[in-house]
C-alpha cells in the first residue's frame, strides 16, 4: 500500500508539475498586440489610416509609354529629330496624398514626382507638384494656375500644340479657394513664374504674378474664367470656358484667350513673352468633344487656332483594354503661318506637319 501510494502521489506531482509549465509556456508565447492598417473612407477610395495616427494616406500614379512618328506638330519637323525616326518616352510618376481633419478644416499634403527617360536619355527626376492646404489655403509648387483652373484642353496627348498654360508648367505658389457649395468657387492668387526651355518666366523683383478666376459648376457643365497679370511683362492674360455635358455619354467645350501687348517677335528673339499669353497673337481658341461609344472606348476630337494663323487639329480613341490600363492611338495635323511658319521652314520643316502617336498608360 505504501508503495502504491507513493506511486500515485508522484504521478499526480508530475501531472502538476506538466501543468504549471504549460501555462507558463502559454504565457510567455502569447504574441503582442498587432494594429492593423485600416481603410479610411472619408476621403474617396484608396486612402488608408498611417497606422498609429488619424492621418489617412493614399499612394497612386502611373507608368507610361508614348511612340510617337512622323511630323513634330509642334515645329514642323521630324519628330526623331535630325535622325528622322521614332520619337519614344517613358514617364513614371508617383503621387501621395495625406490628409486629416482639424479644427480649421482639412489639413491636405501632396506630393507628385515624375521620372522620365527620352529617346535614349535620362530626363531625370522632376517635382511636379508638392504642396500643402488648409482651410482653403494652399502654399507650395503645382500646376499655372492659368492653365489649371479653368480645365486642360481635352484628353489629348498633344494638345498644348496651341499653348494654352498646360500641366507641364509648374510655379512656386500661394492660392487662396472660395467655395459657396452651391457650385460656384472663387479663387486669387500669386505665382513665381517657371524657367521654360530658353526662357525665363519668373518674377524678378518682389511683385509676384498675379491671378483672379471664378467658375459655376452644375450638373449640365461648368461655366469658368481667370485673369493674370504678369508683373515682368506688365501684360494681362484672360481666359474663359465653357463646358456641356449633352448626354451621360457625350460632351463638349470651347475654350477662347486674350492677351495684351503681344509681341510679333517674341517667338524670333524668345524675350518679352507674356507668362498669360505663351501662344503666338493676341488671341487663340480650343474647342473639342469626348464621345463614349462603348464601356471600353471614348473618342475625343480638339481644334485650336492662334491669331497670326497657326490651327491644330487631333483625333484619337482612348481604350481601356482591361481596368487600369489605357491604349490611346492618336492622329495631329497642324498648319503653321505667321513666325512659327518662318521658324519651321528655318529649321529645315514644312508649314505643315501631320503625325501619329500611341500611348500606353498604366494607372494605379
Amino acid at each position: 500500500m505504501n508503495i502504491k501510494s507513493f506511486l500515485l502521489g508522484s504521478a499526480a506531482a508530475l501531472i502538476a508539475a506538466s501543468s504549471a509549465r504549460a501555462a507558463d509556456a502559454v504565457v510567455v508565447a502569447e504574441p503582442e498586440p498587432v494594429e492593423y492598417v485600416r481603410v479610411c473612407d472619408a476621403y474617396g477610395a484608396g486612402f488608408f489610416y498611417i497606422p498609429g495616427t488619424e492621418t489617412c494616406l493614399k499612394i497612386g500614379g502611373y507608368l507610361r509609354y508614348d511612340a510617337a512618328a512622323g511630323d513634330d506638330v509642334y515645329t514642323g519637323g521630324s519628330v526623331g529629330g535630325e535622325h528622322d525616326t521614332w520619337s519614344k518616352s517613358t514617364r513614371a510618376e508617383l503621387r501621395f496624398d495625406a490628409r486629416s481633419e482639424t479644427e480649421l478644416g482639412t489639413l491636405r499634403s501632396y506630393i507628385d514626382g515624375r521620372f522620365q527617360y527620352t529617346d535614349g536619355e535620362d530626363d531625370g527626376a522632376t517635382l511636379h507638384q508638392a504642396y500643402i492646404e488648409l482651410g482653403g489655403f494652399q502654399i507650395g509648387v503645382n500646376d499655372a494656375i492659368f492653365g489649371s483652373w479653368v480645365g486642360y484642353a481635352g484628353d489629348i496627348v498633344n494638345d498644348d500644340v496651341i499653348q494654352y498654360g498646360s500641366d507641364s508648367f509648374s510655379s512656386n505658389e500661394i492660392s487662396y479657394t472660395y467655395k459657396a457649395g452651391n457650385g460656384f468657387s472663387a479663387i486669387i492668387a500669386a505665382e513665381q513664374g517657371s524657367v521654360e526651355g530658353d526662357y525665363d518666366y519668373t518674377i524678378d523683383d518682389y511683385m509676384p504674378h498675379v491671378l483672379a478666376g471664378a467658375k459655376f459648376e452644375q450638373g449640365w457643365g461648368t461655366i469658368s474664367g481667370i485673369v493674370g497679370y504678369d508683373s515682368v511683362q506688365e501684360a494681362i492674360g484672360v481666359k474663359a470656358r465653357l463646358d456641356v455635358k449633352f448626354t451621360d455619354t457625350i460632351s463638349a467645350w470651347v475654350m477662347g484667350a486674350y492677351q495684351s501687348d503681344y509681341d510679333p517677335d517674341s517667338f524670333v528673339t524668345n524675350t518679352n513673352k507674356n507668362w498669360y499669353g505663351l501662344w503666338e497673337g493676341d488671341w487663340a481658341a480650343w474647342g473639342g468633344f469626348a464621345a463614349k461609344v462603348s464601356d471600353k472606348a471614348t473618342i475625343n476630337g480638339q481644334a485650336a487656332y492662334e491669331s497670326e494663323g497657326t490651327y491644330a487639329l487631333a483625333l484619337n480613341v482612348a481604350y481601356e483594354l482591361v481596368p487600369g490600363f489605357t491604349i490611346t492611338p492618336e492622329l495631329n495635323y497642324t498648319k503653321f503661318d505667321g513666325a512659327r511658319k518662318d521658324e519651321a521652314l528655318a529649321e529645315g520643316g514644312s508649314d505643315d506637319a501631320f503625325g501619329g502617336i500611341v500611348r500606353f498608360q498604366r494607372d494605379f
